[in-house]
């Protein structure tokens, strides 16, 4: 059975029964001649002891996909590349909002990725042949949802589901996933993007994944499974009431502080208090009903009362600071704190050489800005495993990466491979934002000439019915019971990065304009903020910072810069201290500890590219003794004769050139002649 969806200039083709028949749900997805194999699977009984849905959601990456071998001595995918955690977590974060409350069943959603053309991402046909997997399944699944990328052209005009090429010619890349009615996803990249171009883009995304769920939804009803049926859940929690009228006010009470902690230890007390010499089962009971009271206690301060529980604004930051140079040593560093998130971020610079190599099956095959965010328990108070990073982790550390990137200078520009470790020393909230700001702090107090300061703010979202607010720089209780998370990060003049999840079924595009509009105001006011503490980035790069020089050599002398077997440019990084690393293209990077040698190393280079020509003047040494002369290095990996009847100016015979000179001597010397074998014949001068 098939399914075909145009989208853009192309069409999103799904196919189902051929494939993976004993799985829940199966479908091939297929965009251009890219092609994702999606199922969908559940347990046949719920997860005992678990009060979360039970969702996995894994992309795995066959290399042979791409007519590739895997790098490294075993010759197999190992643990998933970043894109594949990426892409999971996009699959996943649209899709986790549409189960039943209260399905403990295990579901586990895995794209397998057949064929990539190395001409169309992969992830929104992943998002797609996820939903439409879903929709064929038994699964209670309240979808289907469609996926998008939007990018925009030269003239303006948004391309749908574009290349990789066009992708890279655009000012925005921006992945948006939805229901039939509503966005409940969005994560974006930007160049300095306006938010009205934004929100026309989010517009016409909305337009396109309405068409593609009503496609599957139809498509589904003929051909898929009749859904589970889902027992109800029992009555109602038998202490709620009781507890909503006993406790209502002082659970309200206890959320309303403006540190965590003590919010913390008031509900604690609280839950210890109504449950101390209570029945197992009684005790889990009352600690549900709390836990439902909270939320409801939170909403109504929110939409009734008019007020948040830390008592601050609808649209207020809490209190800000950003401080530079927060370690020392270190290329650049940046400390920031937000209410009771910290976030320390520290610049490593380094030459090209250190650059990312990439074994991807996507075109790019090189990464040298990396940006990497660690979330350590102790950031909460907590105890907790430390190791490989988690996705959360690595879907923060890919969005500060995404934020910070178009204002970091090319290549040609500045020299250097960078990475940023950003550490999250507090959290309660909005710490990936908080990365990005401490990590504009780091660039520019490491000396790198960024474009713009970029700032990051995470917005929140409490709805029921047609009333709603928005918050500015939510805390971690309003995400955890909101409704809405929404990071923004931008420069004064556009949005650099957008990442947005529901936990409602969905929201319009005139809400998230609304929602981008009170964003920008915060982010100013961090802007501002940071400012008054580094206004620009340092002149200078950081004195324990490498230094890089560049050159552009012709492409015929890079053979003699590099020498056989490589001799020539390993002497000249053993003799100066360098790292010196050329490209196909005749660009020399030359990166040293100190200046001093840079530059030496530099002047040695320039020197070997010279053409050697009758007259000119050089300071060499003797690398060869004979009967009949001694040879020169004129540079590295090039020499000249000087006969015996040239060593001694002045004289007119010399018995033995060891009369005159010996191996290791340092001798100035003309050169007298190049004859067409390229030999150069040479003559010694007074010193």
């Amino acid at each position: 059975m098939r399914l075909e969806i145009p989208v853009g200039e192309r069409s999103l083709v799904l196919e189902t029964g051929k494939l993976a028949r004993q799985a829940g749900g199966s479908v091939t997805a297929q965009l251009g001649d890219t092609v994702i194999l999606s199922t969908a699977t559940r347990s046949q009984s719920p997860r005992p002891g678990v009060d979360f849905l039970p969702l996995s959601v894994d992309i795995e990456e066959r290399m042979t996909s791409a007519g590739k071998i895997p790098g490294g001595f075993l010759k197999r995918e190992g643990r998933p590349s970043d894109r594949a955690i990426l892409t999971s977590r996009l699959t996943d974060r649209p899709i986790r909002p549409l189960f039943p409350k209260g399905y403990r069943n295990e579901i586990q959603v895995i794209g397998t990725v057949l064929v990539a053309d190395q001409q169309v991402p992969f992830d929104t046909v992943s998002m797609v042949g996820a939903s439409a997997a879903l929709s064929l399944s038994d699964l209670p699944f309240d979808g289907p949802i469609g996926a998008v990328r939007v990018a925009r052209g030269p003239d303006g005009d948004f391309i749908l589901n574009p290349t990789y090429e066009q992708i890279s010619e655009s000012d925005l890349d921006l992945v948006v996933a939805g229901t039939k009615d509503a966005i409940t996803m969005v994560e974006a990249g930007g160049n300095e993007v306006p938010e009205d171009v934004v929100v026309d883009a989010l517009q016409v995304a909305q337009e396109t994944i309405s068409a593609q769920a009503e496609a599957i939804e139809k498509w589904a009803a003929e051909h898929g499974k009749e859904n589970q049926q889902v027992e109800e859940t029992a009555g109602e929690n038998p202490f709620l009431g009781e507890l909503r009228s006993a406790q209502f006010g002082r659970v309200k009470d206890a959320i309303v502080n403006t540190d965590r902690r003590a919010r913390r230890t008031d509900l604690d007390d609280l839950r210890d208090e109504l449950t101390e010499g209570r029945e197992e089962e009684d005790a889990a009971l009352i600690k549900s009903a709390l836990s439902e009271l909270e939320k409801d206690a939170f909403r109504e301060l929110l939409l009734k009362d008019g007020k948040r529980t830390d008592l601050r604004g609808f649209d207020e930051l809490r209190p800000t600071t950003a401080e530079v140079q927060a370690l020392p040593r270190i290329h650049g560093t940046g400390l920031f704190s937000r209410g009771e998130t910290q976030v320390l971020s520290s610049l490593a610079l380094a030459d090209l050489g250190l650059s990312q190599r990439l074994d991807t099956l996507e075109p790019e095959t090189t990464k040298r800005y990396m940006h990497h965010y660690s979330f350590p328990p102790f950031s909460t108070g907590e105890t907790g495993r430390l190791g490989a990073p988690r996705r959360r982790e690595v879907g923060h550390g890919a969005l500060a990466e995404r934020a910070l990137l178009p204002v970091v200078p090319s290549e040609e520009e500045f020299p250097y491979a960078l990475r940023i470790t950003s550490e999250v020393l507090e959290s309660n909230g909005s710490s990936s934002m908080g990365s990005v700001c401490g990590s504009t702090l780091a660039l520019m107090d490491g000396g790198v000439p960024i474009k713009a300061p970029v700032a990051g703010v995470a917005m929140g979202l409490v709805k029921e019915g047609e009333d709603y607010v928005i918050l500015t720089d939510i805390q971690g209780l309003e995400d955890h019971l909101g409704d809405m998370d929404f990071k923004v990060a931008g420069t004064r003049d556009g949005i650099t990065a957008l990442q947005m999840d529901m936990k409602i079924t969905g929201v319009s595009a005139g809400l998230l304009r609304e929602a981008l509009a009170q964003a920008r105001a915060g982010r100013v006011e961090i802007l501002d903020i940071m400012k008054a503490n580094i206004a620009e980035p340092r002149p200078e790069v950081s004195d324990y910072a490498p230094r890089v020089e560049v050159l552009q050599v012709p492409t015929d002398k890079i053979g003699m810069i590099i020498g056989p077997g490589g001799k020539t440019i390993n002497g000249m990084q053993e003799q100066y201290g360098v790292n010196i690393s050329v490209e196909n293209d005749g660009t020399v990077f030359v990166a040293g500890v100190e200046g001093v040698s840079t530059k030496a190393a530099v002047s040695a280079i320039n020197g070997m590219i010279k053409d050697v020509e009758a007259g000119d003047i050089y300071t060499g040494k003797v690398v060869k003794i004979t009967n009949f002369g001694a040879f020169v290095e004129l540079t590295p990996g090039r020499d000249g004769l000087v006969h015996i009847s040239r060593l001694a100016p002045g004289k007119e015979r010399v018995e033995q050139v060891e009369d005159v000179v010996t191996e290791g001597d340092q001798i100035k010397v003309r050169v007298l002649e190049i004859d067409k074998q390229n030999r150069i014949s040479l003559e010694k001068l007074e010193d």
